[in-house]
């Protein structure tokens, strides 16, 4: 094997292998079960730190503006996200007020920063502090925001609320949805094994 070659475990048979190097924009699987061992993407660390950077930002205006208004004669009641949370908790169901919290703001906002932290300083050649930890944080947060879930369940509250009022999507809703697919592509562009060599080169693992 080459010099450079890395261990992998396949996480479908777990077959032990060694691979020398993977081309940008190649895949390397398994040679037992043929599952994705490693998919090398090309300017990893560029894009995903543009669509974080982008998924700040709608995140910003997500939270900023209003999602839903319900309009009923001349009665208009908006909501924000942080409005809903507020009202699962007045109305008793603190645990489920949590949850939400913590699935659609908070995890959600904990991995854009985490990741642009991570791949800011790496882009201009520097290793972040505490690389290891943060970057093992990242990777445990990541199954935990469930934004998709949450905007699941608003679709379906729209469906219902559309017979009592008229709902009237804010600006938020819209950044919300961007949001979900700007962070997905980012977390799919991420390419852990490029991330630690850029880390490794600079002296910082």
């Amino acid at each position: 094997m080459g010099k450079g070659a890395l261990l992998f475990v396949c996480h479908e048979c777990d077959l032990l292998q060694r691979i020398a190097s993977v081309p940008e924009g190649s895949t390397a699987r398994c040679r037992r079960c043929g599952a994705v061992l490693w998919k090398h993407t090309r300017n990893s660390v560029d894009r995903t730190l543009a669509l974080s950077v982008t998924a700040l930002f709608l995140f910003v205006v997500a939270n900023a503006f209003p999602f839903l208004a319900l309009k009923s004669g001349s009665i208009v009641q908006q909501t924000t996200l942080l409005s809903g949370v507020r009202a699962l908790q007045a109305q008793g169901y603190s645990l489920l007020a949590g949850v939400v919290l913590l699935t659609s703001i908070l995890f959600p906002l904990a991995q854009i920063l985490v990741t642009i932290y991570l791949l800011l300083p790496l882009r201009f050649g520097r290793t972040p502090w505490q690389f290891r930890r943060l970057f093992r944080l990242l990777n445990r947060v990541q199954p935990w925001s469930m934004m998709e879930v949450f905007m699941l369940g608003i679709l379906v509250s729209v469906v219902k609320l559309a017979k009592m009022a008229s709902v009237v999507p804010g600006v938020s809703l819209y950044a919300f949805a961007a949001l979900i697919f700007v962070l997905a592509a980012a977390m799919s562009s991420l390419d852990p094994h490029q991330v630690w060599e850029e880390a490794e080169k600079e002296g910082g693992c």
